[in-house]
């Protein structure tokens, strides 16, 4: 097994190198894949202006790409759909829909103009052998665009993965041209399939945008979805609707897809449920909304690196100017060289110099003549001559000769002189020329790619603000169970499945829980409520531990794991005397357990000298002695819990006790009887 190690180890690195560089991840300076390079490159070499059959250049570039026609064929489909570099003929599927291709076979393809003007040079492309040695293939190719941004890439490799949103074509040259007069930018994603994004997050690049469709009200009771985000079609988007409705997160009628050219997918509400309400609940619970994050990772020189979209952009406007000089570069040397050969016809043919091959008679004689009669004349010459030169000039035929015309030789070269001028200028001012190549293509191509997806900041929408609240839950005191399948309960709330209800129990024992089916809730219950979970719920408790000792606290709720239980008393033995929601104001006394040559039978504490402290603190000592029962001096909103009484108190909205003491006998209420006009209960 060792000796496998070295080898697996090699061969992994071998494998994961290969797909990272020549397979996932895009190259920074073209843009492309290996496979879509090989695609263009494939329909420049075919293009004569007509379609080809998909089929036949899905043929062509398996002569470059050895992974098969599938991947080709595929990759192919998704470039064009780009609508930048390759122009359709036929069924190409669709975007919006999900809808797929049709074969090969039956559809075709061209570059674009945009394509042809700007990713191809073959004099300053560097080729490389294919797979099998027997054809070349460029190594990058010499585009002018930030092709990375503009498309928009998705890859995974070996250890690493790339996501790249497309940009706006137009947005990135406008750009350019900020950076190339030093001038701050800022760029932002923009989808085919339109609809609004928020880029507060992205970060350039480094984070994610949030996109969401755009809806429409078509008066209280229908709803149109006109445009999708990018990244889902119809398809699902309309299911993960009808999805949502079957777990009854919202609620529709209907739902029908009219999509043709352009997305129209109508929603019809019930009667009862309104657009407004049910618009956020898409956002929140579909495919309305989603949210896509971004990373940067490419190849530069070889390695993969990660990168912002203003960096990936900067480079790429760097990289233009210098390809835009290397084309002038190259140029020049075509002008140069016409200049010279026009020269050099001029001074053959006007000062006769191949009369002088007439005597000659042997081919070094015929040079050296040539040589000799032109070299008065080396001032005039562009650059010194060669061997070449005067062969070409020995090629010269006498027709040529007869009919050579002067002025039209010299127009020729003054046009020559004129545009190598041109060219030097541009050449001396680079940054300028490549701004007016950039405002050349912006004005040539800004009616083709306008902006189609909104900028705008969304307003965060919580799935539990816009949660209907379609559960029913209720209590049973009898048996303890809670939960929606509980009907024997006298105080039944409406919740939704985000909120959660608060339950106390005599023991001094708490739980905060989510609305379930059928729960059974430890201990006697004294007040159930649902919780309000971000503000919390604050309580005054009096109670007695085992030792009858009475403590006073306040406390505020706001923390919590659900279902989980915690204490309010420490002392298991001991029992609450009195809940009251809120900051109490009262005043409590205390009957002390009867004792001999007891002088003192009671004690007063005000309530309102406390402060709140958390849930699980003792609280402050209302007496040291023991006390047999507490009384309430001031009505409050309270629960009161007797002593000898073995009932429980459950809350509704707020439970009101009217009685002064705890365990006055006269002040009993017997049991499921409801308050006064309050259509609340308390149970004693």
């Amino acid at each position: 097994m060792s000796s496998l190690e070295p080898i697996m180890e090699r061969n992994f690195l071998e494998y994961a190198s290969y797909v990272i560089v020549d397979r996932a991840i895009p190259e920074l300076n073209d843009g492309c894949k290996p496979v879509q390079r090989r695609i263009l490159h494939t329909l420049h070499k075919m293009d004569d202006g007509k379609f080809h059959k998909v089929a036949n250049v899905i043929g062509e570039t398996m002569k470059l790409h050895p992974h098969g026609d599938l991947s080709i064929g595929d990759a192919l489909v998704v470039l064009a759909n780009k609508e930048y570099f390759i122009e359709k003929q036929g069924n190409f599927g669709n975007i919006v829909t999900g809808h797929r291709s049709a074969a090969a076979r039956y559809i075709e393809c061209r570059l674009t103009p945009l394509a042809k003007e700007t990713l191809f040079n073959k004099e300053l492309t560097e080729y490389q052998e294919s797979y099998d040695g027997r054809n070349k293939e460029p190594v990058m190719l010499p585009v002018k665009l930030p092709v990375l941004l503009m498309l928009g890439v998705e890859g995974i490799a070996v250890g690493m993965a790339t996501k790249i949103l497309p940009h706006n074509f137009i947005e990135l040259l406008e750009a350019q041209v900020k950076i190339l007069k030093y001038e701050p930018i800022e760029i932002y994603p923009d989808f085919i399939t339109g609809g609004s994004v928020d880029i507060s997050e992205y970060d350039e690049g480094r984070g994610r945008v949030r996109v969401r469709a755009k809806i429409e009200s078509d008066g209280d009771k229908q709803i149109l979805i006109k445009e999708i985000p990018y990244s889902t079609t119809t398809e699902s988007l309309i299911a993960s609707i009808e999805s949502a409705a079957q777990k009854k997160k919202i609620k529709i009628a209907g739902i029908s897809d009219y999509t043709a050219e352009n997305v129209e997918i109508e929603i019809i509400l019930p009667r009862g449920v309104h657009a407004e309400e049910v618009v956020p609940q898409l956002y929140a619970y579909t495919q309305c909304e989603v949210s896509l994050s971004s990373n940067i990772t490419t190849i530069k020189d070889g390695h993969p690196i990660n990168i912002t979209v203003n960096e990936t952009l900067r480079h790429l406007t760097d990289r233009l100017r210098e390809q835009i000089g290397k084309e002038l570069e190259l140029e020049l040397r075509k002008l140069h060289d016409k200049q010279h050969w026009l020269t050099l016809e001029q001074i053959f043919i006007e000062k006769r110099v191949y009369k002088k091959i007439e005597d000659a008679t042997t081919e070094t004689q015929v040079t050296r003549e040539v040589y000799d009669g032109m070299q008065p004349f080396a001032k005039r010459f562009v650059r010194p001559m060669t061997d070449d030169d005067i062969e070409r000039l020995l090629e010269i035929r006498i027709r040529r000769i007869s009919k050579y015309d002067q002025n039209k030789n010299r127009r020729q070269i003054k046009e020559v002189e004129d545009n190598v001028t041109i060219v030097t200028d541009k050449l001396s001012t680079l940054t300028q020329t490549t701004i007016g190549f950039l405002k050349d293509l912006i004005k040539k191509y800004k009616d083709d790619y306008p902006r189609k997806s909104r900028i705008e900041l969304f307003e965060n929408i919580e799935k539990k603000d816009v949660a209907r609240q379609n559960i029913r839950v209720g209590y049973d005191a009898n048996s303890g169970f809670f939960g929606s399948e509980i009907k024997d309960s006298d105080y039944i709330i409406t919740m939704s499945e985000y909120d959660r209800v608060l339950f106390i129990s005599k023991d001094g024992s708490y739980r905060i829980i989510a609305p379930e089916q059928k729960v059974l809730i430890p201990g006697k219950v004294i007040y159930w409520e649902p919780f309000d979970q971000q503000n919390g719920i604050k309580f005054t408790v009096v109670y007695r531990d085992n030792d009858k000792i009475a403590y006073a606290k306040k406390v505020h709720i706001h923390k919590f794991i659900k279902d989980r239980e915690y204490e309010l008393i420490k002392d298991k033995a001991g029992k609450i005397d009195l809940l009251i929601p809120g900051d109490s104001t009262s005043k409590i006394k205390g009957f002390f357990v009867p004792a001999k040559r007891q002088r003192v039978k009671d004690v007063d504490f005000d309530l309102s000298e406390l402060e709140f402290t958390g849930p699980a603190s003792k609280g402050r000592r209302v007496s040291p002695k023991a006390i047999s029962r507490i009384q309430k001096l001031k009505d409050e909103n309270d629960v009161s819990v007797e002593d000898e009484n073995e009932n429980t108190a459950i809350n509704s909205e707020v439970s009101v006790d009217k009685s002064e003491s705890t365990d006055t006998p006269e002040n009993k209420k017997p049991d499921n009887t409801p308050e006064n006009g309050s259509g609340q209960r308390t149970l004693f």
